[in-house]
């Protein structure tokens, strides 16, 4: 089993020389041990809390419907129980509007007893997600998705990065794929996910400094927007999009991309895929996230530590006295 911090000298260098070696082999990029890595620090923050602070409190808000949030919201539960954070979530009513999400979110903002807020995206019409999320203050904006967040990530002072853009690069970081002044594509664009993790890469924070392209769905010869990245984050969501036509040998691939594909020999007739064709990128890639199993559980486990650091912000702020 890998160690749960990444590896340094002569391994490093023995890991390159079998690639060098052995060219054919693609390394599987798991985000178990990135996960565990980051639910050990958590834990020891929520036990060594301040005295007579509450538990760390999320409430997820969500969608009545079978929606691929219902799997997060379970893994989010089960999370939440093993780490000792309260966790409750509340279901929008099917015949619910956009005035009844915005007085229940500024409930929630009010609630002394409620730390952190999560809310599903994306929201169909009519909802306004972003007028929906401006209900929170910045600090129970866990998935920091709100333009208050977002705007700070810009600035580099953010209270709240969006979970998965922190998982995509903590992947990225325990398996040393290039990122620091390198050059690194992001595909996807979205205000929750693709844009905020392009921002992170290129900003100044330690080990990013990326010189990043940002691609999507719409870009025309991907290929050739992707040919000088050695690290390549996919957030789009279109299953197959990568294989070894447009990705350059020797890239890492970190699949964020969620999709459910029929196949008639799962449970219920599908299965999660990604944006990779991991089929084609064996012996082509240096390394790739599989999915499941890849950026998902590393994204509970940061929206967790966010529950935790949004439970201080507010100690901070003086809201829980």
């Amino acid at each position: 089993m890998r160690d749960r911090h990444p590896p340094s000298g002569s391994l490093v260098i023995y890991r390159a020389r079998l690639r060098e070696r052995a060219p054919s082999v693609t390394e599987r990029l798991e985000g178990k041990p990135v996960a565990a890595g980051t639910d050990e620090e958590t834990q020891r923050r929520v036990r060594s809390g301040p005295t007579g602070a509450p538990p760390p409190t999320l409430v997820s808000v969500h969608r009545a419907t079978d929606s691929p949030f219902r799997f997060y919201l379970r893994r989010q539960a089960k999370a939440a129980e093993a780490l000792g954070i309260r966790f409750r979530e509340e279901a929008l009513s099917p015949s619910g509007d956009m005035a009844a999400l915005r007085t229940l979110l500024a409930g929630l903002d009010r609630d002394p007893g409620v730390h952190a807020v999560l809310l599903e995206h994306p929201l169909p019409p009519p909802f306004d997600f972003l007028a929906a999320i401006a209900e929170l203050r910045p600090e129970k904006d866990v998935d920091g998705v709100g333009s208050t967040n977002l705007g700070r990530l810009v600035a580099q002072r953010p209270l709240h990065v969006p979970a998965v853009a922190q998982a995509a690069i903590a992947i990225a970081r325990y398996y040393r794929a290039p990122i620091e002044g390198e050059p690194v594509a992001v595909i996807g664009r979205s205000e929750t996910v693709g844009l905020p993790l392009a921002i992170a890469l290129a900003g100044r924070a330690e080990g990013m400094s990326a010189t990043v392209t940002i691609a999507h769905s719409r870009t025309r010869q991907l290929g050739a927007a992707l040919a000088r990245a050695r690290t390549i984050f996919s957030c789009v969501g279109r299953p197959g999009l990568l294989d070894r036509t447009v990705v350059p040998e020797g890239a890492y691939v970190i699949d964020v991309g969620l999709s459910s594909v029929p196949d008639p020999a799962s449970p219920g007739g599908s299965r999660p895929a990604g944006d990779a064709n991991a089929g084609s990128l064996e012996g082509w890639a240096a390394g790739l996230t599989p999915v499941p199993g890849g950026v998902g559980p590393v994204t509970v486990a940061k929206l967790m530590a966010g529950v935790v650091r949004a439970r201080d912000l507010m100690l901070a702020s003086g809201a829980n006295r």
